[in-house]
């Protein structure tokens, strides 16, 4: 008897360790650091996701997952010159708010390239491989386009345009529009049809209504689109209707998603939620993922617009993401998951770069189209060089720059350098940069033929020249390379340098003011960007920097 029960007991510990074991936890953000408007798809039981770029290149991360947990990049959606031209574009300009779907073997995405060409789709079979050039939509008027196929084998493409005969009634006053898609020739035909004029309640002057995306579900069709601008207002709001054009009826229970009636003073707040994607995992849960941001002061934030991910609860035949008080979770438990640990681009992650791989990780990015090779990596070494350019990042074009996100309130960036300049106007170092005026450059550089590292600021928003904030004499060379490091602190940056003599960190400066770089302070949409940079400041030089190591770690938790 005694056997028999010890057999029981012993089943349901291995039955209860099995079930825990297929739910895993994710921690918010799902991807840390500037990865905002993020829209997602399920094909079987693939997930893909996508994110906004602006003028960093190669454009559009393409991630994967097959339990909604574990992500990886599988590459970018364009990586060519010919797909994507981003010269003369600032920072916050290129590529606005992607959306991809899967419809009968292909993968479409659509973008807005907001300053060449306009709205576009590109596609594959495989989005582990290259995807095609873009086709542009001429007759798409707007931004954030997104693609809809109903079950009768019609096409749609919806988007925020402007307010009717180009009037609007209030600053901020925009529609949502739609056109049918013909999908042997991607473009549009029949008639525009207007779907949203204004938001939710035109007479209490909603603003900003946008990053729309269509969906059917239980005899509905249902539009979700954010509302409020991308600020500390921005929210949710959920539509639905018997016909795709039309008319749609405002949930009265909107916004499904938003944080900006919570108390300011919460612990760990996450803002700015919304532009949000809906997905029904493989089990007929549905999720949403969302951009939204962790302000370290008030509405202050270095990371940028991250992506976030909250289950879905259908009420009354509306779906809500969140309702009432409750704030972003910081964990979301999904079935049938077994997490990595740690996981790569989620909370507390550390990476790591020795560039003994033939190619840049996935995870690194350049200011604007890369047409001419400037770097190359050693894998025998495990040495990056960069040639240094005359270009600086206050200019619109391409710098020796090569870009990691800051993904971390608290944490750290650290690289290794061995650099000979010939002339105080060759400067390579580590970069911490939001856009071409607001940015920290640490860097090591030459003064009466005396090697020195400095740290600059930039000019901010007046322009002008970067400040130099201080200045030390310093022994190294090839042989001696030096170590730099950027702490951050949620509002305060500390920059530190080791010769290798030593292999001891010393600190240049403390308490140096992060704000400068919020969004908050600098304006645009993106978020910071540790750099590995070279340049000499309009100079023409053959000289060359070498790299022999990146480190990124964060404490969030």
């Amino acid at each position: 008897m005694k056997k028999q029960v010890y057999q029981t007991i012993a089943c349901l510990v291995i039955f209860c360790q099995c079930t825990i074991a297929q739910t895993a936890k994710i921690s918010n953000p799902v991807l840390a650091g500037f990865y905002p408007d993020p829209s997602i798809c399920r094909v079987g039981n693939d997930y893909y996701m996508v994110n906004s770029t602006f003028a960093y290149y190669p454009g559009l991360p393409v991630f994967h997952s097959t339990d909604l947990v574990n992500w990886e990049q599988l590459g970018f959606a364009m990586d060519r010159p010919e797909q994507l031209d981003l010269d003369g574009a600032g920072v916050s300009r290129g590529l606005y708010a992607p959306s991809i779907r899967f419809y009968k073997g292909t993968y479409y995405i659509t973008c807005t390239h907001v300053d060449k060409g306009g709205n576009f789709i590109i596609t594959t079979k495989n989005p582990k491989s290259a995807w095609s050039n873009p086709v542009y939509l001429p007759a798409v008027n707007g931004i954030d386009p997104s693609l809809f196929f109903d079950d009768n084998g019609k096409a749609y493409i919806v988007y925020n345009s402007v307010a009717p005969d180009n009037k609007p009634l209030y600053e901020g006053h925009r529609t949502i529009r739609m056109h049918e898609i013909d999908l042997s020739t991607l473009q549009t035909k029949g008639e525009e049809k207007l779907l949203i004029n204004g938001g939710t309640d035109i007479s209490k002057k909603p603003i900003w209504i946008e990053g729309p995306h269509i969906y059917k579900y239980s005899g509905y069709y249902y539009l979700l689109c954010a509302e409020g601008g991308t600020g500390f207002d921005h929210s949710a709001v959920v539509f639905r209707s018997k016909k795709v054009e039309g008319p749609y009826e405002s949930y009265k229970g909107n916004p499904i998603l938003t944080q900006r009636h919570l108390d300011a003073n919460r612990k760990r707040p996450v803002t700015s939620t919304g532009h949000a994607d809906l997905v029904t995992a493989a089990d007929g849960n549905w999720y949403a993922v969302f951009l939204g941001c962790r302000p370290y002061a008030t509405a202050h934030y270095n990371t940028g617009r991250e992506t976030f991910m909250a289950p879905v609860e259908w009420k009354d035949g509306w779906p809500v993401i969140l309702s009432g008080s409750e704030p972003v979770p910081g964990k979301v438990s999904v079935v049938g998951a077994v997490a990595q640990n740690p996981l790569p681009y989620s909370s507390d992650f550390h990476f790591k770069d020795n560039f003994k791989s033939t190619a840049l990780n996935n995870r690194y990015q350049f200011l604007r189209t890369v047409r001419e090779p400037w770097y190359h990596i050693n894998s025998v070494t495990g040495l990056l060089t960069l040639q240094l350019k005359p270009v600086t990042v206050a200019d619109k074009s391409n710098p020796a720059f090569i870009g990691f996100r800051q993904s971390h309130v608290r944490g750290f960036a650290t690289t290794t350098l061995s650099f000979n300049p010939a002339s105080q106007q060759e400067k390579a170092g580590l970069l911490v940069f939001q856009n071409e005026l607001h940015y920290y450059f640490l860097c090591q550089s030459v003064d009466n033929n005396q090697p020195i590292v400095q740290l600059y600021k930039g000019p901010g928003a007046t322009g002008g020249q970067p400040q130099l904030l201080v200045s030390q004499k310093i022994q190294t060379s090839n042989q001696l390379p030096l170590q730099l490091k950027i702490q951050v602190n949620g509002h305060k940056y500390a920059f530190y340098y080791a010769e290798k003599s030593s292999n001891q960190w010393r600190l240049l400066k403390d308490g140096v003011d992060a704000s400068f770089l919020s969004t908050q302070t600098a304006g645009g949409f993106v978020g910071c960007m540790y750099a590995m940079y070279a340049t000499s400041n309009g100079a023409p030089t053959s000289n060359k920097a070498v790299f022999s190591f990146f480190e990124s770690k964060g404490n969030d938790d």
